[in-house]
């Protein structure tokens, strides 16, 4: 009875973690603007990336995958091994359909590299790796998602071979993943799907970055 209280508690915990959408706090402090009417419409690191320029995308993934990290860190704190694993999916799910965001979020996979990292570090920079060679190879950040959202689990079950808690986890995670992709997933069938240009977003780096100084000009002329 007691378990199954921490373990409620890290669930509520994490999700109101997760539901900080730390794409529309950078949008809104950075550039201005509410990124969830922007581009995709998307509020993780892709969607800022392409919108604003580098630097938000950058801070914003790191502050979505330190909100997984120490929601996993707190639910182990909070209810021990199982609680990182509540922690870590409640936070994906938050980031996903944030309470606070009217349940307009993200697609979860800065969040659950937080929550791989604290849970097995080997696994999280491991797929990591791959999602950054598939990128540059590709160009296309979905492909790159979906190929380690596939081998999440059977990566885990490698290294974790007789955890089931912590393949079945996974396994969920990966699941979360994959549908949280399904609009990307038909953009790529249709061939439709958009890459990454790092000198168009090199660009628009540029270019808030001239917008952001002449905001402080007019402020103090």
């Amino acid at each position: 009875m007691i378990l199954l209280l921490r373990i409620m508690l890290t669930a509520t915990m994490a999700y109101s973690l997760g539901s900080i959408s730390v794409g529309v706090v950078v949008a809104k402090l950075y550039g201005r603007i509410d990124i969830r009417k922007e581009g995709s419409g998307n509020v993780g690191m892709t969607n800022v990336m392409r919108t604003l320029g580098w630097v938000p995308s950058i801070l914003t993934f790191a502050g979505d995958t330190l909100k997984g990290f120490l929601a996993s860190y707190l639910g182990y704190l909070i209810a021990g091994e199982i609680g990182i694993h509540v922690g870590g999916i409640a936070a994906i799910i938050g980031h996903n359909w944030p309470l606070f965001f009217n349940f307009k979020g993200g697609k979860g996979m800065s969040t659950s590299l937080g929550y791989l990292l604290m849970m097995d570090w080997r696994i999280g920079l491991i797929l990591l790796g791959v999602q950054i060679i598939i990128v540059l190879i590709t160009g296309l950040m979905s492909v790159a998602s979906l190929t380690t959202a596939v081998l999440l689990p059977a990566v885990t079950a490698l290294f974790h071979p007789t955890d089931w808690p912590c393949i079945v986890f996974t396994l969920a995670i990966a699941i979360l993943a994959v549908y949280s992709h399904r609009q990307n997933i038909d953009r790529l069938s249709k061939g439709t799907e958009n890459k990454l240009d790092a000198q168009k977003i090199t660009e628009t780096s540029e270019s808030w970055v001239r917008k952001i100084r002449n905001r402080r000009k007019q402020r103090h002329g």
